[in-house]
């Protein structure tokens, strides 16, 4: 079921994105979950108009989203110039070696078909690993599709040290990582060098998976990792619910220009976007998030 608030008035936001020359909303849609083939595709189209209606004008989806990239297309394609379309690409493609050239161009030419579009503002490469990274047939042609007008910016989504492989290698104008309260190894350095490069960043899984709603230790990739690092940082709130502190964390994380959140309701986005507008958190209390990361995560590498 799709929640549709009406009537709700909102102040979003908008950041420069590295030097690329877009502005980006501090919060955008992750296109994750409207993937799911039993879901209605009535309450999709109307979730994805409300969403540029209020102002939430960043999409994110993957070629690995299920549903996803087409539905965009179907339901948004007369509002195309409306908002910018950020996907992922490289791997899947009919037998093709994933992250070669042959199959990074022709996941890019079957995006454009399935988001009815004839260019794609950011186009990642999705957890491409350093080797492929650094054998350079991917980035060639990510910057073949740029030449010919079918992606604005080229962008690399993943973790760890392909992640800083791809900030120094000065081919990507954009980067996505997870920057959260149980992720934080990305602000040690790599933020800092993609914000001095002029590299637009994304930070995703905000909410690091929520886990303090778990009784029990969870299943599921990154849930259980969190949940222990949860765990093991052992913060105090006080008066501030978990979601409040997370999202204002991230959201103003330095070098972070847009955190993108996933849902199928626009009234959980809507109240993510007002806890946001509340600002940073107090220093102490985000000084104190980042101390004991420190004294636990030092060996904690960041989630895929």
């Amino acid at each position: 079921m799709i929640d549709i608030t009406k009537g709700t008035t909102i102040s979003m936001e908008y950041r420069n994105f590295g030097k690329t020359g877009l502005r980006v909303p501090v919060l955008g849609f992750g296109a994750g979950h409207i993937g799911t083939p039993e879901m209605d595709e009535k309450g999709i189209e109307l979730l994805l108009n409300q969403l540029l209606d209020h102002g939430i004008n960043l999409i994110d989806t993957a070629r690995s989203y299920g549903e996803s990239e087409m539905r965009i297309g179907r339901f948004l394609v007369n509002r195309r110039k409306e908002f910018i379309l950020s996907t992922k690409v490289g791997y899947s493609f009919f037998g093709k070696p994933d992250w070669s050239y042959d199959a990074t161009m022709g996941t890019i030419e079957e995006s454009l078909q399935k988001l009815k579009t004839d260019y794609l503002d950011i186009v990642h490469l999705h957890s491409c690993d350093k080797q492929f990274l650094e054998q350079g047939n991917a980035i060639r042609a990510m910057e073949k599709a740029k030449e010919q007008g079918k992606a604005r910016i080229i962008a690399y989504s993943g973790e760890n040290e392909a992640l800083t492989y791809a900030i120094e290698s000065g081919r990507f104008g954009s980067i996505q990582c997870s920057v959260n309260i149980f992720d934080q190894n990305a602000m040690d350095e790599q933020l800092s060098k993609a914000t001095i490069r002029g590299i637009g960043i994304i930070a995703k899984r905000p909410l690091g998976n929520a886990v303090w709603r778990y009784n029990e230790r969870p299943d599921g990739h990154g849930h259980a990792a969190y949940y222990d690092r949860f765990n093991l940082m052992n913060l105090d709130p006080g008066e501030l619910t978990w979601e409040e502190i997370a999202l204002r964390f991230t959201a103003y994380a330095p070098g972070v220009d847009c955190l993108i959140a996933g849902t199928s309701s626009l009234d959980h986005l809507l109240t993510n976007l007002n806890i946001i507008e509340k600002g940073p958190l107090d220093r102490e209390l985000f000084n104190r998030i980042r101390h004991e990361f420190s004294l636990h995560g030092k060996n904690w590498p960041s989630l895929i």
